[in-house]
C-alpha cells in the first residue's frame, strides 16, 4: 500500500553528499570470477512524489502482485513507446532546469519508481567471501534494499556505485528492492544536454568475491618510444603476480617496473595483449596497451607523435531504449565511426557505458573520458549559488571523479580525463584536478569551462570561430582574464571539444577548421557536436512512425529539436554530414595536377604508414569510363609525403581530345580485411578535370550528359536567330510554342514541356529554413529572410516581348512594403539544330538593397507526380551545398525520386545535387524531361512543395500530393553551422548580385 514515509528517512533525496553505505570505487575489470545478472523483468511501481510511496515495499514478504513489470535496465519514461507514455513523459532541455533553481531543493512533485526483484544465488556461490551488487547507472538517486535491510542511497546517474551486501545475502531466495527518484539535489549536476529519464538504465550485478582476492588494481602500461620498450606496472590491492604470456613475462610482481619488447597501442594499431593477475584467491584476465600520452614542448603526444583528434562527441542514445545501450549497437557505432575515419571520442557528458571502452580499446579510438559533471543551468542565474566553488558540495565533485577515475583507469583508449561540462569555475574543480593528478599522473587532465585554463594542461574551446582559432594556433589569442595564468595558458596545445554542430542539415565549413588545424602545430583538432539525434521514435494517429524531439510530449519547457544535432540518424542511418565528415577527416591527402601530371599522397596518420591501402585510378568521360587501373605507389611513412609521376596507362588517356568532360578519380581503400571494415572499403578519394570539349563544340545530344562553356552557348544561341522563324503558334489562340515548350502568349507563363503538363514555373528565392538558418547566432538568418519578405514574395510582368527567334518576359518581383527586389528576364529559344529543344536564358538582377543574404536563386517547376527516376551528370551522389560537397564527386548517377530527399528529422531544406551539367527524368509512361545546363545548375526533386516542407515539424507531415517539384538552381546560400557556431563564411554567402544561367529542354 501507498503511504507516507517519513521525511527523515528521504533526507538523502535533498543531500549534497553524493551518498552512504557504498563501497570504494575501483576498475570496472576487478571482482570476483562469478556473476549474477540482475538484468531483465522486475516488478515496479510509478509514484508521482515522495507523498506516494510504499511503505514496506522492501519487505521480503511484501506482496508486489499489484506491482507492474518493467525491464532492467530502461528508463521508466519510454515504457509504453511509441505511444502513450506510461510513466511520466520525456522532457529535454539543453540549459535550463526543468525544476526552480533553489539548490540543493526539488520539487515535491518528484516521480519515483520503487523497484522489487527475487533471486537465488547459484550454488558455487562462496558465503565465505564478500558479496557485491553493482548499479551501472540508476538516474538520478536511488535508496537500496536487501531482504528486508536498509543498504544505503546514492547519487551520480552515469556512474558505477558497488554495496557490500555479505552479511544481508543468503542461500535460497532473496529480495532486493530499489527507490529510484527522478529529482534529487544530483540533478544540480547533471544539465547535460539530453532528455531528463529515469531509473535503472544500465545493468545491475551480483559480484561473489572469495576471500584474499584482488579487489581492485591499476595497469600502468607505459611506452618508451625511444628503446621501442613498453613499460609495464601493475599495482594490485593485495598480494598478487601477473603474466603477460606473449611477452614472456610470468608471474612478475606486481608494483614493480617490468621493461618488456612490445608493439605499442594508438588508434591506427590497437595493439592488445591477453594478461593475468593472479592471487591465491584466483586469477583475473584483462587486455594491456603500452602507450604514452603526453604534454610536451606545448603538443599532445602519443607514443612521441603529434596527434591530432578528428573527434566526435557521443551521447549514449538509442531512439527505443534512450540511454540503456546493447552491445550491439556500441559496436556499430565504433566501426561506423572508424569506417567514417573517426579517431578520436569524447563522452559527453559522462562516463559511458564500460563496454563501449572495451570496444575502444580493441577497434581503436582515442577517448576522452569525461566526468558525470554539468552545472549549465546556473548560467541563466548568472551562475549565483553554482556548486562547483561551494565547499558543501566539494564531497559530491570528488566523488564523481573518482568513480570516473577509478572505474576507467586500465583502459588504453582513455588518454585524457575530462573534469566535466559547462559547469562554471570554482575550487571543486581545481580539487578534482588536483585529485586526479595524484591518483593518474599518466594522462593529461581537460576541462574547456575554465576559460584560463589554468588548472588543465590543454587549452579547450567550443565553437571557436575561424579567425579566432587562426590567433590561438598563432600563440596571439588576447591575455587571460588574470594575467598570471597567460604564459601557461599560452603554451599549451587548444583542441575544440566541440565543433561543427551537426543539427540538421549540415555542418558546413568543415574543410576550413581543418584547414587551420593541418596549419598549426598547436592546434590538435577537435570534436564534432556530436555522433547521434536524440530523436524518440513515436506514431501518429495513421500509424507513420517519425521522430520525437522537445516539446512532443508536452514539456512546459523545453528546447525543441536542439538534441536532433547528430551525424547519424536516431536510427543510426548515416546523414549527409558524416559523409562530409569522412572525406574532411580521410587521413590520407591526395592531390592530383594534371598540369604536371603528378600525384602527390600525404599520410595524415600520426603512427602508420600507407601499407594497409590500395591506391587506384579511373578515368571517365561524362561519367563514362575510359580506363582504370592500379597506381603503384611507394609506402608513405606516418606524416610523409610522397609524389609520384601519372603511370603511362594513364598518360595515354590523356592524349584523345575527349568528347566530353573528362575527369581522373583517384582512391585509396583497404587492401585486406579490418576489424572494422571489409577490404576494399574506401578510405579517401579526389578529383582532377584532365579535358574537355572545345568551347565552340556543341553536345552531340542531352543525352551526352555534357555541357559547354555559357559563352558558347550564348554564342549558339545567336546562330539559332538566323533562319525561320522559331516561335510559333500554339495549338490554343492563346498559347505560343518554342520548341517543346508552350507558354501564355500574353504572360509567357510556361505551360507545357513536351507531353508534360506545367502547373507552374517560376522563380524561386525561398528554402525550407535549416536549423542553421533558423537558430544563427549573432542573429536568425530565417528571420531576415522572413522580415525581408522573402516567403511572399509578388511578381509584375514589366514586358513580354515576341520575337521570331524567341520568347523574353521581363519581370519585377518584390515582396510587400518594400522599395527592394529582383529584376528578371526570361528568354526562350528554339535550336533548330536539336528539333523540340528549346532554350530559357535566365538573367536575375537586385533592383535596390536587400538588406540579407538570399536562401538561392533558381527556377521552380511543378509537374505532376509520374516522373519517377532521376539520373545526371554532375556531383553525386548524394546531398552537397557549396560549404558541405567534400563527400561527392563528379560522375554520372541515377536514384528513384524517393531516395533524393534527405529524412532530416525535422524537416528542412535538404537533397541538393551541386553542379549537374545533365539532368534526366523518367516515368513510366514514356513521360520524360531533359535538361542541360551551361554551363550547370544544381538541382533538387521532391514530391511536396517548399511551403509543405517549411511548415513541417515532422516526416510524418510530408504527405505527396500528386505533383513533382523541380528546383533548377543558379545559387544556394551555405549551410554552416550557426545553430551553435559560426555563421556561414563570407565566401559561402550568397549576397543580392546578378546572376545568369541558360537551360536546355527536351521533353
Amino acid at each position: 500500500m501507498s503511504g507516507k514515509i517519513p521525511k527523515s528517512e528521504l533526507r538523502y533525496v535533498e543531500s549534497v553528499s553524493p551518498g552512504h553505505g557504498f563501497a570504494p570505487a575501483r576498475a570496472s575489470g576487478a571482482g570476483g570470477s562469478i556473476r549474477l545478472s540482475l538484468d531483465g523483468l522486475w516488478k515496479f511501481r510509478y509514484g508521482q512524489g515522495l507523498g506516494d510511496l510504499t511503505a514496506g515495499f522492501e519487505a521480503v514478504d511484501y506482496d508486489d502482485g499489484h506491482f507492474d513489470d518493467i525491464t532492467v535496465p530502461s528508463s521508466w519514461q519510454l515504457a509504453g513507446l511509441p505511444g502513450p507514455p506510461r510513466y511520466g513523459s520525456p522532457a529535454y532541455t539543453n540549459v535550463a532546469y526543468p525544476f526552480p533553481v533553489d539548490p540543493p531543493h526539488v520539487p515535491d512533485a518528484n516521480p519515483t519508481g520503487e523497484y522489487r526483484r527475487h533471486f537465488t544465488l547459484p550454488p558455487e556461490w562462496g558465503f565465505s567471501g564478500s558479496s557485491i551488487v553493482r548499479f551501472d547507472g540508476v538516474d538520478s538517486c536511488f535508496a537500496l534494499f536487501v531482504n528486508g535491510a536498509a543498504v544505503g542511497h546514492s547519487q551520480g546517474s552515469r556512474l558505477v556505485r558497488e554495496f557490500d551486501i555479505t552479511h544481508l545475502v543468503r542461500a535460497g531466495d532473496n529480495v532486493i528492492a530499489v527507490r529510484v527518484h527522478q529529482w534529487s539535489a544530483g540533478s544540480y549536476l547533471e544539465d547535460q544536454d539530453m532528455w531528463w529519464l529515469s531509473g535503472i538504465f544500465r545493468s545491475v550485478t551480483v559480484i561473489n568475491e572469495p576471500p584474499g582476492g584482488i579487489r581492485d588494481f591499476f595497469v600502468c602500461a607505459d611506452y618508451d618510444a625511444g628503446r621501442g620498450e613498453g613499460i609495464l606496472r601493475v599495482d594490485a590491492e593485495g598480494p598478487a603476480v601477473v603474466s603477460v604470456p606473449e611477452l614472456g613475462l610470468a608471474a612478475a610482481a606486481t608494483g614493480t617496473a617490468h621493461r618488456v619488447d612490445a608493439e605499442p597501442w594508438s588508434d591506427e594499431h590497437p595493439r592488445l595483449y591477453s594478461a593475468v593477475l593472479s592471487s591465491p584467491a584466483g586469477d583475473i584476465g584483462f587486455r594491456v596497451g603500452f602507450r604514452r600520452i603526453e604534454v610536451r614542448d606545448g603538443q599532445i603526444r602519443l607514443n612521441g607523435r603529434p596527434v591530432q583528434f578528428r573527434g566526435v562527441n557521443r551521447h549514449e542514445w538509442h531512439p527505443e531504449t534512450g540511454r540503456s545501450l546493447d552491445e550491439t549497437t556500441m559496436r556499430a557505432d565504433v566501426v561506423l565511426m572508424k569506417q567514417h575515419n573517426i579517431n578520436a571520442v569524447r563522452t559527453s557528458h559522462y562516463p559511458p557505458d564500460p563496454r563501449f571502452l572495451d570496444l575502444c580499446d580493441e577497434l581503436g579510438l582515442l577517448v576522452i573520458d569525461e566526468c558525470d559533471l554539468e552545472t549549465h543551468g546556473f548560467a541563466l542565474v548568472n551562475w549565483r549559488n553554482n556548486p562547483s566553488d561551494d565547499p558543501r558540495w566539494r564531497p559530491a565533485y570528488l566523488d564523481r571523479i573518482q568513480r570516473t577515475v577509478e572505474r576507467d583507469k586500465n583502459h588504453p583508449s582513455v588518454i585524457m580525463w575530462s573534469l566535466g561540462n559547462e559547469s562554471g569555475t570554482g575550487r571543486n574543480l581545481e580539487q578534482m584536478a588536483e585529485w586526479v593528478r595524484g591518483r593518474d599522473p599518466g594522462r593529461p587532465i581537460h576541462y574547456e569551462g575554465e576559460p584560463d585554463a589554468h588548472y588543465a594542461d590543454v587549452y579547450s574551446r567550443m565553437y571557436t570561430g575561424y579567425e579566432d582559432l587562426d590567433a590561438i594556433g598563432r600563440h596571439q589569442e588576447p591575455i587571460t582574464a588574470d594575467s598570471e595564468h597567460d604564459e601557461h595558458r599560452r603554451h599549451l596545445p587548444m583542441i575544440l571539444c566541440e565543433y561543427g554542430h551537426a543539427m540538421g542539415n549540415g555542418p558546413g565549413g568543415l574543410s576550413e577548421y581543418q584547414a587551420l588545424f593541418d596549419r598549426h602545430p598547436r592546434l590538435h583538432g577537435g570534436f564534432i557536436w556530436e555522433w547521434i539525434d536524440h530523436g524518440i521514435l513515436q506514431s501518429n494517429p495513421a500509424g507513420m512512425r517519425y521522430f520525437a524531439y522537445g516539446g512532443d510530449f508536452g514539456e512546459p519547457l523545453h528546447d525543441g529539436n536542439f538534441v536532433i544535432d547528430g551525424l547519424v540518424f536516431p536510427d543510426r542511418a548515416p546523414s549527409p554530414g558524416l559523409l562530409e565528415v569522412k572525406a574532411v577527416f580521410a587521413p590520407v591527402a591526395i592531390v592530383i595536377d594534371p598540369v604536371t601530371r603528378t600525384i602527390s599522397v600525404q599520410n595524415r596518420h600520426h603512427t602508420v604508414g600507407t601499407e594497409a591501402y590500395r591506391f587506384r585510378w579511373r578515368v571517365e568521360d561524362g561519367g563514362v569510363l575510359v580506363a582504370e587501373g592500379a597506381l603503384n605507389l611507394p609506402v608513405v611513412p606516418a606524416a610523409g609525403v610522397s609524389r609520384v609521376s601519372f603511370p603511362p596507362e594513364l598518360i595515354n588517356t590523356i592524349k584523345p581530345g575527349p568528347r566530353n568532360e573528362r575527369w581522373l578519380t583517384l582512391t585509396a581503400s583497404l587492401t585486406a580485411d579490418t576489424s572494422w571494415a571489409a577490404a576494399g572499403h574506401e578510405i579517401a578519394f579526389a578529383q582532377a578535370q584532365l579535358g574537355q570539349p572545345a568551347a565552340a563544340q556543341q553536345p552531340d545530344s542531352p543525352a551526352a550528359g555534357t555541357a559547354t562553356a555559357a559563352g558558347a552557348a550564348m554564342a549558339a544561341g545567336a546562330r539559332m536567330a538566323v533562319g525561320a522563324a522559331l516561335v510559333k503558334a500554339g495549338e490554343r489562340p492563346d498559347e505560343v510554342a518554342v520548341g517543346c515548350a508552350v507558354l501564355a502568349a500574353e504572360t509567357g507563363e510556361l505551360r507545357r514541356l513536351g507531353g508534360l503538363a506545367v502547373h507552374s514555373a517560376s522563380l524561386d528565392f525561398w528554402r525550407a529554413p535549416t536549423d542553421n538558418d533558423v537558430l544563427t547566432r549573432g542573429g536568425p538568418l530565417a528571420r531576415a529572410w522572413r522580415q525581408a519578405g522573402l516567403d511572399r514574395l509578388q511578381q509584375r510582368i514589366i514586358a513580354v516581348e515576341r520575337g521570331d527567334d524567341e520568347l523574353r518576359t521581363r519581370l519585377r518581383i518584390a515582396p510587400a512594403g518594400a522599395d527592394f527586389g529582383f529584376l528578371a528576364a526570361l528568354t526562350w529559344t528554339a535550336d533548330p539544330g536539336q528539333a523540340g529543344d528549346c532554350l530559357l536564358a535566365i538573367h536575375v538582377a537586385p533592383d535596390g538593397t536587400w538588406p540579407c543574404p538570399l536562401p538561392k536563386i533558381g527556377l521552380r517547376l511543378v509537374l505532376d507526380a509520374g516522373l519517377e527516376e532521376v539520373s545526371w551528370f554532375g556531383r553525386g551522389p548524394g546531398e552537397a551545398y557549396r560549404d558541405t560537397h567534400r563527400a561527392t564527386r563528379v560522375g554520372r548517377f541515377s536514384a528513384p525520386i524517393g531516395l533524393l530527399a534527405t529524412p532530416y528529422v525535422r524537416p528542412q531544406e535538404n537533397g541538393n545535387r551541386m553542379h549537374a551539367r545533365h539532368l534526366s527524368l523518367s516515368g513510366g509512361a514514356g513521360q520524360s524531361l531533359d535538361v542541360t545546363g551551361y554551363p550547370h545548375f544544381d538541382f533538387t526533386v521532391r514530391r511536396w512543395s517548399p511551403e509543405l516542407l517549411t511548415a513541417a515539424r515532422h516526416t510524418s507531415d510530408l504527405l505527396p500530393d500528386g505533383r513533382s517539384y523541380i528546383h533548377l538552381d543558379v545559387a544556394h546560400q551555405g549551410i554552416g553551422s550557426g545553430s551553435c557556431g559560426p555563421r556561414v563564411l563570407p565566401g559561402h554567402t550568397l549576397m543580392a548580385h546578378a546572376v545568369a544561367c541558360t537551360l536546355r529542354f527536351s521533353a
